[in-house]
């Protein structure tokens, strides 16, 4: 779990506004963010926030296929392990059940890398996904692994990376505009505060909303969302509280606990529902 630190910048003096042409830079940053607004709104899963998404679900799957690639090159792919198996089949109950979030087909594919010491896995945009097997001890079992995958499926049904690809060209926008209003100084200022004010939240809100929908998609399909909690408590005892949870694109474990607690009454009655339907 990686946490971001903004950088440091040094002091600067304010100077006034220059005069001139630069006023410019307001109204085009306005219109550029107004049209993003009006034309990218889409309302995420499970949690029916409104979002800005500037790509098509198209463009999605185009390019987490190209990354998709690039990651899987020479990686030391354990597809033929047992846990494998396992892998695939939890993953193929979760898309059963995510799919019906999404407008069109993604192209849903699943990969286990033989890498012990790499605690992590990955939804891409589109569908395509990556589980270590560093993280399997810590799942342990099947509804373990569900409470992974769940979360990163819904980054990816959520579209949380290309919702955070529109909001950096919005934050570009802004700071092209201090940048070329007030200059360098002004400008990294900007972007220390940009990190702070906007980039950070955004990440630990992407990451609480993943928590949530996994919490609802692992109930949907047969899991029992108490594993959540107890897994959360597992990466607690191994990785410790870490650093301030504001400098941090993750929310601390004491905090996804705390939340996660809070959804299980929905998430158990999904879950005795589900169990009611299956055969």
């Amino acid at each position: 779990m990686q946490r971001t630190e903004p950088a440091r910048t040094r002091s600067s003096v304010a100077r006034p506004a220059p005069r001139g042409g630069r006023r410019v830079y307001p109204m085009r940053v306005g219109v550029a963010l107004v049209l993003a607004t009006l034309t990218a709104c889409v309302t995420t899963p499970i949690t029916g926030r409104k979002a800005f998404v500037g790509l098509s679900l198209e463009q999605d799957k185009e390019l987490g296929a190209k990354a998709y690639a690039e990651m899987l090159a020479g990686a030391p792919l354990a597809d033929q392990k047992p846990q494998a198996a396992q892998v695939r089949k939890v993953v193929e109950r979760l898309v059963e059940v995510a799919q019906k979030d999404v407008s069109i087909p993604f192209d849903w594919e699943v990969h286990l890398i033989d890498d012990p010491q790499t605690v992590n896995a990955w939804c891409l945009p589109g569908g395509k996904m990556a589980v270590y097997t560093g993280i399997l001890p810590v799942t342990q079992d099947a509804a373990g692994l569900a409470v992974v995958m769940g979360h990163e499926i819904g980054h990816a049904v959520a579209r949380h990376g290309s919702e955070r690809m529109t909001q950096s060209s919005g934050v570009d926008l802004v700071l092209a505009y201090v940048n070329g209003t007030y200059g360098g100084d002004y400008a990294a200022l900007g972007s220390q505060l940009a990190a702070l004010a906007v980039i950070l939240p955004w990440g630990r809100m992407q990451e609480s909303e993943a928590d949530e929908i996994g919490l609802i998609y692992m109930a949907r399909a047969g899991y029992d969302p108490r594993a959540a909690v107890e897994f959360w408590k597992r990466m607690q005892s191994m990785t410790g509280s870490g650093g301030p949870e504001w400098l941090s694109t993750h929310p601390s474990h004491a905090t996804r606990i705390a939340d996660l607690e809070a959804q299980l009454p929905r998430a158990l009655a999904e879950y005795e529902a589900a169990k009611a339907a299956r055969p």
